[in-house]
């Protein structure tokens, strides 16, 4: 089997990821919403359920998968959401049918482009109410404030897709368009109409981008309501990336650098 549940391969650092990032009150998933992965030493990736809560997440919330059997499919046209709906199912453990979430492509695609620790998936409600307006591609082209360019750097847009084959398709291709231009994988990815992904070497970078991007949007929502966006301009914060204090303040706030 591509996926299977194995409750002992879960860190609980993965579990405590997906539970702060499901805190009601951080409002940046509600209900069964948002989904999280974590790369294991062998590659395969350990990614949150199908309708499981993040924020009553357990170990036993979890699935294990093959990353390369589901980028296959991916690439193949032939293959539909019914497949992928099978490749993900781990079969029923305790009386409870274990299956990877639908968005498990997105987390799929960040780890063949270039292997990570984490992915983090949610759908905070100022980010998606950006993205789902009129200036949606182009929110996040310039940075508002110097934190956000040190902590997010170059944010990458997706436009919208449906959720599962759909979006794991035009996901991966942007992804990879990305990386070609620029060496290396975002941070922060923006879908259209949807929500964000967060993709990071530590647990922390995870929802230090993710809370970052929110306030970025909720900065861009603020200005707009009071006439337009006035970014720092390029050259303004160019140079962030080239300064050793700025280098040690985005491996401080993001785990990078």
């Amino acid at each position: 089997m591509a996926t299977t549940w194995q409750p002992a391969l879960v860190s609980d650092e993965l579990v405590t990821l997906t539970t702060r990032l499901g805190d009601p009150a951080k409002d940046l998933v509600i209900l069964a919403e948002g989904n999280t992965s974590q790369r294991l030493a062998d590659g395969r990736i350990v990614v949150k359920t199908s309708g499981s809560y993040m924020a009553e997440a357990t170990a036993d919330d979890f699935v294990v998968t093959e990353v390369e059997p589901l980028v296959a499919m991916m690439e193949d046209p032939a293959r539909t959401q019914e497949d992928l709906t099978a490749l993900l199912d781990a079969g029923e453990h305790d009386g409870v049918r274990r299956r990877g979430s639908i968005e498990t492509l997105v987390h799929a695609a960040v780890q063949s482009v270039a292997p990570t620790a984490f992915v983090a998936h949610t759908h905070p409600t100022h980010v998606v109410g950006l993205l789902a307006s009129v200036h949606a591609a182009g929110a996040f082209d310039e940075w508002v404030y110097s934190d956000e360019a040190v902590v997010i750097g170059v944010p990458l847009f997706v436009p919208y897709a449906a959720p599962g084959i759909d979006l794991g398709r035009l996901f991966l291709q942007r992804l990879r368009g990305y990386a070609d231009e620029h060496g290396e994988l975002p941070s922060a990815i923006l879908l259209g109409n949807h929500g964000m992904v967060a993709v990071a070497g530590t647990a922390a970078a995870a929802e230090a981008i993710t809370l970052m991007t929110v306030k970025g949007a909720r900065v861009r929502l603020d200005a707009l309501s009071i006439g337009g966006v006035q970014g720092l301009g390029e050259d303004t914060v160019a140079h962030y990336f080239e300064r050793t204090d700025m280098v040690e303040r985005r491996r401080n706030l993001a785990g990078m650098g």
